[in-house]
């Protein structure tokens, strides 16, 4: 049978992908950081070994059996992070998975300290979602202006917010408009685009980021 965790491991062969990923996890600051929805450890991992302090925050049992062995810090919620220690937070595809984003929000901003940062990363384009977003368990994809609204009722003082892999928008609305059978995305699919797209496409984001993409970006920061 497929399911979401198939389409999980398929995405560790989107090395161009991940490293862009990484270079934004980068950007939510040095020391003790928050990974929040921390997967199979992708990007902890590579941070920790920058010797930054990170703690990850995963529901998944087996994922979280994963990172352990990986020698890093998890907790199966956000109940066991404290509040006020964390310079930087990074979340990337998990709020979409989270009925109540906006108490989320309110949960992440309680954990950073004043002065921290954020940056978050979900799919784009309500018109976009597929049977992969339901494969996964997504309950929404977003657009700009209204998540920007929700982090500035949480308090989060926006820095950035805009669209990425815009051409990533056209592949996902062929993709939502033929059916996307199953929503299981296989691993030659997605090596073929990342190795063959993505970069042109994160080129091309500086043109049509403002406008449109499949992900929407958003760095933001604790005022303090």
């Amino acid at each position: 049978m497929q399911t979401g965790t198939d389409n999980l491991e398929a995405m560790e062969e989107a090395r161009n992908y991940n490293a862009y990923l990484l270079s934004l996890a980068q950007r939510a600051g040095d020391g003790r950081v928050l990974d929040f929805g921390a997967g199979h450890g992708t990007f902890a991992r590579a941070m920790a070994e920058e010797r930054r302090t990170v703690v990850c925050i995963e529901p998944d049992a087996a994922a979280r059996g994963r990172l352990q062995a990986l020698g890093l810090e998890v907790h199966a919620d956000l109940a066991a992070a404290p509040y006020r220690q964390f310079d930087g937070i990074y979340s990337f595809n998990v709020l979409e998975h989270i009925e109540d984003d906006e108490a989320t929000l309110r949960l992440l901003y309680d954990r950073l300290r004043p002065g921290g940062r954020i940056v978050i990363y979900v799919p784009a384009f309500p018109v976009l979602f597929s049977a992969m977003d339901r494969l996964v368990g997504h309950h929404r994809r977003y657009l700009r202006r209204p998540l920007v609204d929700m982090m500035t009722r949480v308090g989060f003082r926006i820095g950035e917010a805009r669209y990425v892999d815009s051409l990533g928008f056209f592949a996902a609305l062929l993709f939502r408009f033929s059916g996307g059978g199953d929503g299981h995305i296989s691993p030659r699919s997605v090596a073929l685009y990342d190795r063959l797209v993505f970069p042109a496409s994160r080129a091309f984001d500086a043109v049509a980021g403002r406008w449109f993409g499949k992900n929407l970006l958003i760095e933001a920061c604790k005022p303090g």
